[in-house]
């Protein structure tokens, strides 16, 4: 079964059974040697090569119908991001997962709404207090 790795508002287990009614929540992780970023017009979050950082994840069994459902909600059919296969860490062992890249430039400030969003779902799926508190201490922009 193919595994997926959240990184942004689908850390978030009610969104993901919306988008992907079929995935189950298979557990939590962590990419090593990238960063959570946002880049694009609209600031969307992304991950970035960085070999200093690390991102917390949440980890999803995605059947094939799923995985189709999911890729035209986060615009991956448009262009807007691609996907990539990377290994994550996770107290069972390494894992290999695909995330979704964001095809645009790095940059900009995420919406106070958007980056609360994320800090929100990356606390309910149980992300570290130092991660959640790095994440509502970001800079953003007014809504």
């Amino acid at each position: 079964m193919p595994v997926y790795a959240a990184y942004g508002s689908n850390l978030d287990s009610g969104q993901m059974a919306l988008r992907a009614p079929h995935s189950p929540v298979r557990g939590a992780g962590w990419l090593q040697g990238w960063r959570l970023t946002f880049g694009g017009e609209d600031a969307l979050a992304t991950i970035v090569e960085d070999p200093d950082e690390h991102v917390f994840v949440v980890l999803y069994d995605v059947p094939e119908f799923d995985e189709s459902s999911l890729d035209q909600w986060e615009g991956a059919a448009r262009g807007v991001y691609h996907k990539v296969r990377l290994r994550v860490q996770t107290l069972e062992g390494e894992v290999v997962a695909w995330f979704y890249v964001l095809d645009a430039y790095e940059g900009g400030l995420p919406s106070a709404r958007y980056l609360g969003l994320l800090a929100d779902a990356a606390e309910k799926a149980g992300a570290p207090d130092d991660y959640v508190k790095e994440l509502r201490g970001r800079p953003c922009k007014a809504d």
